[in-house]
């Protein structure tokens, strides 16, 4: 078909609709169907529903069955942090980058249809799979975000960015709903129990990954070569990460506010993703199905960000950045010591409920006061962004790292919630150490 021109309408859906494609794998995968199926899995429970035993064996040693998923989780952010900055190069270099998104989209989605065959005798090959999905979604965002200047004008990027972002909320939560009813109408359909219903979830989501990214890809361009593969060009990301670090030492403002984000972000990440697994684990259900309480807890988490999100940039502009991310900070360390004593689904969704409300805003209101620090003078900030990214990604490994240890040396998930709590006191700490005045930039 012909190339159409950038800022094209139909163009500029195109690139956003990616987001509907690929959001299921969020949803589906990290934070819904894919945790219950791996609790189920190697929770061993007596007759009352109670934890008998929740120990792995993999590759000749005995694991925490949470501190094993954390482990193959840290390792899956540690490969994708040190890919970014290769596949950021490439993506600014090379003419071909469409078929270099295809290729991590299709390990992502295919990976996912893989965790169909995942159980206890064959437990490498699902471990693969998902550390192979983790892989394939994170890097084929370094190419699908490399697209919008390409393909939209600076007064439409942030329209068409925000558009993609509420496509993918309503595509995964179209599909998370509909794997909802699989699971728990099962019957209906024929199935003698959830166990085949819930693998056809994964299955369902890289179908529906592969499937709707051919429209993204029909009318997305091969890419704008700037100039032939070189060794030079495999290394520019790095190089260009070395260059925004010395950039650093010339702005303590935005130095220490990194230093800080870096520590209370561990935290945030590392929640996010072992939710799920928590209210597994430490909640006593009762008569209750924890599948459609824990998918509800979800839903609840993300309608309520998005109110979250706009609560906080409120108050942002009432009393300052720093201020609001000191305050979220705190409500953070309110809710890890609450989550300690949790037993109920009810304490549970008042937890979710809570956290939604600072979720949205912690991750929002974080990096625009990163933007805001920036010097005035910038004209580089895709390298500035791309260094941002790497330090939330090597944050993720780091505190999914220490919550497997913690979890695997006190056999407690609770004791790895008030662990983390520690790194939001010290962010508030750091935070307040950052000064609001700086030479090149202010916080407002």
């Amino acid at each position: 078909m012909k190339k159409l021109p950038k800022g094209h309408k139909k163009l500029l859906h195109a690139w956003a609709f990616y987001d509907w494609a690929n959001s299921v794998y969020s949803l589906v995968i990290s934070s819904a169907i894919f945790p219950l199926f791996y609790g189920a899995l190697t929770i061993v429970r007596d007759d009352k529903g109670q934890k008998i035993n929740d120990t792995v064996r993999f590759l000749g040693f005995d694991f925490n069955n949470d501190s094993l998923i954390s482990y193959v989780t840290a390792l899956a952010f540690l490969v994708v942090s040190g890919l970014s900055p290769f596949l950021s190069g490439i993506a600014d270099y090379v003419g071909n980058k469409k078929n270099f998104m295809k290729f991590f989209c299709y390990l992502g989605a295919v990976s996912c249809i893989g965790l169909f065959w995942f159980n206890l005798d064959f437990l490498w090959f699902g471990l693969l799979c998902y550390f192979l999905a983790l892989i394939g979604f994170w890097a084929s965002l370094v190419f699908y975000n490399s697209y919008l200047p390409d393909i939209a004008f600076k007064d439409q990027q942030d329209k068409i960015s925000a558009k993609g972002f509420s496509l993918g909320y309503i595509g995964s939560v179209i599909l998370l709903i509909i794997c909802l009813i699989l699971i728990l109408k099962y019957d209906s359909f024929g199935f003698e129990d959830k166990d085949l219903p819930t693998r056809l979830s994964f299955v369902l989501t890289g179908i529906w990954w592969i499937g709707f990214s051919q429209y993204t890809y029909y009318y997305l361009p091969k890419g704008n070569k700037r100039s032939g593969f070189t060794r030079n060009v495999l290394f520019n990301g790095f190089k260009e990460l070395k260059k925004i670090w010395h950039a650093l030492e010339g702005n303590f403002q935005l130095k220490r506010y990194l230093i800080a984000f870096f520590v209370y972000s561990m935290a945030v990440q590392t929640i996010m993703l072992i939710a799920t697994y928590f209210g597994i684990e430490e909640l006593d259900w009762g008569d209750q199905d924890p599948t459609t309480g824990l998918i509800v807890s979800i839903l609840l988490i993300q309608l309520v960000a998005i109110v979250g999100a706009t609560l906080t940039s409120r108050l942002a502009l009432k009393i300052g950045n720093l201020k609001t991310l000191i305050f979220i900070n705190l409500i953070w360390i309110a809710i890890c010591g609450y989550a300690y004593f949790i037993v109920t689904p009810v304490q549970f969704y008042i937890a979710a409920a809570s956290v939604g409300l600072v979720m949205g805003g912690i991750q929002t209101l974080s990096r625009s006061t990163y933007s805001k620090f920036l010097p005035e003078d910038t004209i580089d900030t895709t390298s500035y962004f791309s260094f941002y990214d790497v330090a939330e990604k090597i944050g993720i490994v780091i505190g999914m790292i220490l919550y497997g240890l913690v979890a695997q040396l006190t056999g407690s998930v609770r004791d790895a919630i008030i662990f983390l709590a520690l790194f939001f006191i010290i962010g508030v700490f750091l935070l307040m150490r950052v000064p609001k005045d700086n030479t090149t930039s202010k916080d407002s």
